[in-house]
């Protein structure tokens, strides 16, 4: 515990405690006893003057007496008889006391005296709980035999053979971080795992040379491309070879464990060498692309190392299909991005304890540090909708984060990794000059997520030979660090060196396996040796993405539904269970949503958005809609969920429409919208048939997430690809609610409009967004679908719909003048998209205008130019067309959509704008000023002048 934290005023402990302050007190005491100085002075002068116990003047830690009494009930046999109570016994019997503390305190705080870093691994630090003499014990106790309590080792040992055990244990070239664990079971299992064998292995000759190869591979890799591509950017792995042997090791023992398939997620550092040197991406075409050999026909492409790749590799238990997901160099956001994918794949193969697909995100330690989607990601790990099972992480602990030393600058905690303790993950530092010891860990961290099913922790404890790129000069900002990293041996030299001393290897033989790597590298063949020819492994769970490729927005699809669906599925729709009871409110709007079905009252908003999923669940597919308040919704509209009023439980109706239905997932997801809307773009690239949707609580809340939108959402289909059919509902309308509660930024998604990559829609009626949602799923079309929900309008007398616009229409991405206007007439045309309709609509009417056609633009994007020409066709006498929208000038729509709407009117169209002033904010704080604006902007559309 830090100096100072968590204290509290001392108490005058003659007249505060009392009977009920004794766990206080005890907690107190043993702080006291670990560390004195983390309590208040008084407290301490207090603890100080107690009287001596058996002459000593400092107590045992309570919790470490318990200890010892638990470790005699399990290995009785271990213990002496109950010793004579004379002076010589007591003292020994205090003394194994101490050594339980010691056996203890290696366990919590070993990790410090660790070897892990190669950088300084002969100057270990000195932790004075480590010490004899810290727990009143010396040199002369050295050979006094012990009860070894829990430790699994020899019941009784001598304190010297205690102390070699634990420091080899827990001080080499492995640091463990587990003590911090709540659940038992799964520190002794690291316990037994690691003590038993004293964190070291025997490996097989033909397992050595193999460690070898893959760090010859590793290393020749580098220095092929530093040769022949002087100066390009390749973000090398010099320094972390070790991460090869350490991939190749994940990837064969656990498809020994039964493993068919693993994703990986990975910044750019060390990707190209992955790439080739784990799933078998053949050199010449990556030297083709150094090259820039390679075009992307119609697409932008990526830069070479954010690209991913797949492959199979054959393993003892059998084919593992290995996944690298593409990502772009923002760090770690591909972290939940690869949660999504794996969950889905789950999903698909009904790997319901996720022994078959699994996760594996490698992090930089600047990065895994201070990147806060990290945090999210890991908050993640159990929630019900978001769980994979654990993942592996593993950093590529390089010391440094660009220039940033990470020792001073980087972080505030020890190490990079401690953020993973918040979920009780273990943490298995290891040095990566070590490559066997990388091996022992790798497969330690799987098993225990294998055993556990939870996340697991490897920090690579490596450097960085280069720079951040090999363009930098890194002795300009770590001139010590690069001094001393210029005079260190590779990875793959001090491992040759060792091999040759133990007879392995032979001088000669190593540097020929150098020399037929370099050949295999000139002849661009692949060089991974359990690579399987693709094609050759067939997928039991395929997911079929070709009769997508080449869709057009504009391609026809029938959303219409018979009225005998629309009955049949509103009746489900609103059953609920026999003494079920519901909130009194939502049993009123089920009441009116029967009738709906009924066709006996018009249908609102939250009415059709469920029965649109109905029909597609019915039609063959499957729904996932996640995000903060969707159960419900955030405007309590949606009440996809039922909740019982007495005992809490809950009943889905669109999950029980029929006994064999597809799957309907409703998630109120924990408060993130970054690493939510990443998992769940990961989930859409990664399933095809299945409808992903992603609810803000607010609209604007989405630019938590903006990363996702800009280097995901919005251009992956052009850098990598991948298509997404990820649907987005963003609640956004001008409600007098102040910036933060009005504005979706809908600007922000149409200036990333381009080349067809998504589809912005803003529905202004139920049956609006029952048809957008069917069809989104019923064409042979897959991009994602950006949606302005509305707010006010979910209980807009106006915004409902009749059975006949569900059954005789579909969606309409331009709705002309209702009324019964004389086309002739009119000589101003109001074109808008929202909420402001209605505004329109109703002063429009008051007014008694008869020259005023209000036109709704309900799909911004891809701008419906077909649609909007033959609409103006049905008025020749225009003078004035005008865009009106709620948002000040500089946001909203009108930017973007001004060079659209002068194409289709024509040059010499008068084109005027009505919106609210620009502004720096969305919106007003005052709702009469809000009330004010909107009148205003709505009377100058209609060309209205009020004195």
């Amino acid at each position: 515990m830090n100096k100072g934290a968590g204290q509290v005023t001392a108490w005058n402990v003659d007249t505060q405690l009392d009977g009920n302050s004794v766990l206080y007190l005890e907690e107190m005491y043993e702080r006291y006893l670990q560390e004195p100085d983390s309590i208040p002075a008084s407290w301490q002068h207090y603890f100080d003057a107690l009287p001596q116990v058996n002459g000593q003047d400092r107590d045992a830690r309570h919790s470490l007496v318990k200890d010892y009494f638990r470790a005699y009930a399990a290995k009785p046999q271990a213990h002496a008889a109950p010793a004579a109570n004379n002076s010589a016994d007591l003292e020994h019997e205090r003394k194994q006391v101490k050594v339980l503390q010691l056996i203890n305190a290696y366990r919590f705080l070993g990790h410090f005296h660790a070897k892990t870093n190669p950088l300084d691994e002969n100057t270990p630090a000195f932790v004075k709980e480590l010490t004899l003499a810290y727990h009143s014990l010396s040199e002369a106790d050295l050979g006094t035999t012990f009860n070894t309590g829990s430790l699994f080792s020899s019941d009784q040992m001598t304190l010297r053979d205690i102390l070699a055990q634990l420091e080899q244990t827990y001080c080499g070239h492995v640091g463990v971080q587990y003590m911090h664990i709540t659940n038992t079971e799964q520190k002794r299992w690291i316990q037994q795992r690691l003590e038993t064998v004293r964190s070291t292995t025997a490996y097989t000759h033909d397992e050595k040379l193999e460690i070898l190869d893959r760090l010859t591979a590793a290393e020749g890799l580098e220095r092929y491309l530093h040769t022949n591509y002087v100066g390009q950017k390749r973000f090398s792995l010099e320094g972390g070879e070790s991460l090869i042997p350490m991939l190749n090791t994940l990837i064969q023992h656990g498809g020994t464990l039964g493993a068919q398939e693993m994703v990986i997620g990975m910044a750019h550092r060390g990707r190209l060498n992955v790439l080739v040197n784990v799933l078998g991406k053949a050199p010449g075409m990556l030297f083709g692309e150094f090259e820039g050999k390679y075009s992307y026909t119609g697409r932008t492409g990526d830069v070479k190392y954010h690209m991913g790749y797949a492959s199979d590799m054959m393993t003892p238990g059998g084919a593992v299909h290995v996944a690298m997901a593409f990502n772009p160099s923002h760090l770690e956001i591909v972290g939940p991005v690869v949660q999504g994918a794996v969950r889905a794949r789950q999903d698909r193969w009904d790997d319901a304890g996720g022994d078959k697909i699994i996760p594996v995100v490698l992090h930089g330690d600047a990065a895994f540090a201070g990147q806060g989607v990290n945090m999210e990601m890991l908050q993640m790990v159990e929630t019900r909708g978001y769980r994979t099972y654990g993942t592996i992480h593993i950093v590529i602990n390089n010391q440094v984060g660009f220039t940033t030393s990470a020792a001073s600058d980087a972080r505030s905690t020890f190490y990079c990794t401690d953020i993973a303790k918040m979920v009780d993950s273990p943490v298995f530092h290891v040095n990566g000059d070590d490559p066997e010891a990388v091996v022992l860990v790798t497969k330690l961290a799987f098993d225990y997520r294998a055993k556990f099913d939870k996340d697991v922790v490897i920090d690579l404890v490596c450097y960085r030979r280069h720079g951040h790129n090999e363009a930098d000069e890194p002795s300009a900002t770590q001139p010590v660090m690069y001094r001393k990293i210029r005079s260190m041996p590779t990875t793959r030299e001090r491992y040759a060196q060792q091999l040759i001393a133990e007879g392995v290897i032979s001088a000669e033989a190593s540097q020929e396996r150098v020399q037929r790597c370099r050949q295999q590298l000139t002849e661009g063949a692949p060089t991974v040796p359990h690579l399987l020819e693709k094609g050759k492994v067939e997928n039991p769970h395929p997911v079929k993405w070709k009769r997508f490729v080449g869709g057009a927005w504009d391609m026809p699809a029938d959303t219409s539904v018979s009225a005998e669906t629309v009955r049949e599925l509103g009746e489900k729709l609103t059953i609920v269970p026999e003494g079920f009871q519901l909130n009194s409110r939502v049993a009123r709007i089920v009441a009116d949503r029967k009738k709906m079905a009924a066709g006996e009252q018009p249908m609102d908003w939250g009415f059709c958005e469920n029965l649109a999923y109905a029909t597609l669940i019915k039609e063959g597919y499957p729904i996932r809609l996640s995000g903060e308040d969707c159960g419900r919704g955030t405007f309590f509209h949606r009440h996809a969920v039922f909740h019982e009023q007495e005992t809490g439980e809950t009943y889905v109706p669109l999950q029980n429409l029929s006994p064999a239905q597809l799957p309907f997932v409703v998630i109120d997801s924990l408060l993130s919208e970054e690493a939510v809307l990443a998992f769940e773009y990961g989930y859409a690239t990664t399933e095809a048939n299945m409808m992903t949707i992603w609810e803000a609580q607010f609209g604007d809340f989405a630019n938590c997430a903006q990363v996702v939108i800009d280097q995901f959402i919005s251009s992956g289909e052009q850098k990598w690809g991948l298509l997404c059919g990820l649907v987005m509902l963003l609640p956004h309308g001008y409600e007098g609610q102040g910036p933060e509660h009005s504005s979706a930024r809908l600007e922000r998604y149409l200036q990333l409009c381009a080349q067809d990559n998504m589809q912005v829609c803003v529905p202004s009626t139920p049956a609006q967004a029952f048809h957008m949602l069917r069809r989104q799923m019923v064409r042979d079309y897959r991009t994602p679908l950006i949606v302005m929900t509305p707010k006010s309008l979910l209980r807009h007398p106006l915004a409902v719909n009749s059975m006949e616009d569900l059954t005789e229409r579909g969606f309409q991405n331009v709705i002309d003048e209702i009324d019964a206007l004389d086309p002739l007439a009119v000589t101003r045309l109001v074109m808008c998209s929202g909420k402001v309709y209605y505004d329109l609509l109703e002063k429009r009417r008051n007014a008694g205008l008869e020259d005023v056609a209000i036109v709704r633009i309900e799909q911004l994007y891809p701008f419906p130019e077909a649609d909007m020409n033959a609409l103006l066709d049905r008025y020749p006498n225009i003078a004035v067309n005008v865009w009106c929208q709620e948002e000040p000038l500089n946001q909203g729509a009108w930017l973007s959509i001004q060079p659209s709407l002068r194409l289709v009117l024509g040059g010499l169209a008068r084109l005027d704008v009505s919106s609210r002033p620009a502004s720096a904010s969305p919106a007003v704080g005052s709702a009469k000023v809000h009330a004010a604006q909107q009148q205003e902007l709505v009377n100058t559309a209609l060309g209205i002048v009020e004195s």
